[in-house]
């Protein structure tokens, strides 16, 4: 008896997609790279900045693209999405990194000034989110002014003093000297407006400091002007949101806690130091958002 053996073909595969990354897959991504690099455009006001932001988050690999190109201009990214379009920030060794030193000699500031603004970008991101769920709420819009800023630092430097006079400590260093009780007198000795003929504010008081501060703030897409009331009122943008919380694990945000003006760990606002940081030292170039 013979057996009858069926055979069939077999199931024909498919061939290979190709993969392959062509030069005009190459610039778009580059082309995306360059709208995150400008952080005051909209992706609803630009039809061809949205396009590509809906590409990212629909191919993976266009998505993988972009981030490589990112990645090679030493950016990092933050988010990708319609509310913030593609939001990076600068790593440390990249040429688009703003380093704090960089910033206070484009604002003629000497030796000791330069530690007051890094001062005056830290308290604007603490006053804008001062409590961990703003922080974390993609919807909170914080708010701040020149004047409050100022009054906000003023009343955690006489709460600083009060802690010195407690302890002991020496009530009048060098105003050179490093560390949070130099930075603290030398804000609180400095005039909050002082005068000139036309009653402008002068560059180099606490107000001047973070009106310039904010300038840079609004200028690079993180705040936006809303209004002239309590010397300049501003709202936070989403991309400012991100920086801030790309920023709360690093060395910055514990500069923040020991200068007293964040929020303890329950939430609630407060000017009060947290109780382990005593011994911490705070960085000469600290500030959001610079290199140091």
């Amino acid at each position: 008896m013979t057996e009858h053996v069926e055979w069939s073909e077999p199931e024909a595969v498919a061939p290979p997609v190709s993969s392959a990354v062509t030069p005009a897959d190459a610039a778009d991504a580059a082309r995306l790279v360059a709208f995150g690099l400008q952080p005051k455009l909209q992706p609803a006001r630009d039809q061809e900045y949205a396009e590509l932001l809906r590409r990212y988050r629909e191919d993976p690999a266009f998505a993988r693209l972009a981030d490589a190109v990112a990645t090679g201009l030493g950016l990092v990214v933050l988010e990708v999405s319609p509310r913030a379009g593609m939001a990076v920030t600068a790593a440390e060794d990249s040429v688009f990194a703003v380093r704090m030193g960089d910033y206070a000699r484009r604002t003629s500031a000497d030796s000791g000034d330069r530690f007051l603004h890094g001062l005056a970008h830290l308290a604007v991101a603490a006053m804008a989110f001062p409590r961990p769920e703003d922080l974390a709420d993609d919807g909170y819009i914080g708010r701040v002014s020149v004047n409050g800023v100022d009054a906000f630092v003023r009343q955690a430097c006489r709460r600083l003093e009060e802690q010195a006079e407690v302890h002991g400590e020496n009530t009048d260093p060098a105003t050179d000297a490093p560390g949070l009780e130099a930075a603290w007198r030398i804000w609180a000795r400095r005039s909050s407006t002082g005068a000139t003929k036309d009653a402008r504010r002068l560059a180099g008081s606490t107000t001047g400091i973070i009106g310039k501060a904010v300038a840079f703030l609004t200028d690079s897409g993180f705040l936006q002007r809303t209004g002239d009331d309590g010397g300049g009122t501003y709202r936070t943008t989403a991309r400012y949101q991100l920086q801030v919380r790309d920023m709360a694990g690093s060395a910055a945000m514990a500069e923040l806690l020991e200068l007293g003006i964040v929020p303890v760990t329950d939430g609630t606002a407060s000017l009060l130091p947290a109780e382990d940081t005593e011994d911490l030292e705070l960085a000469a170039d600290a500030g959001l958002p610079f290199h140091s």
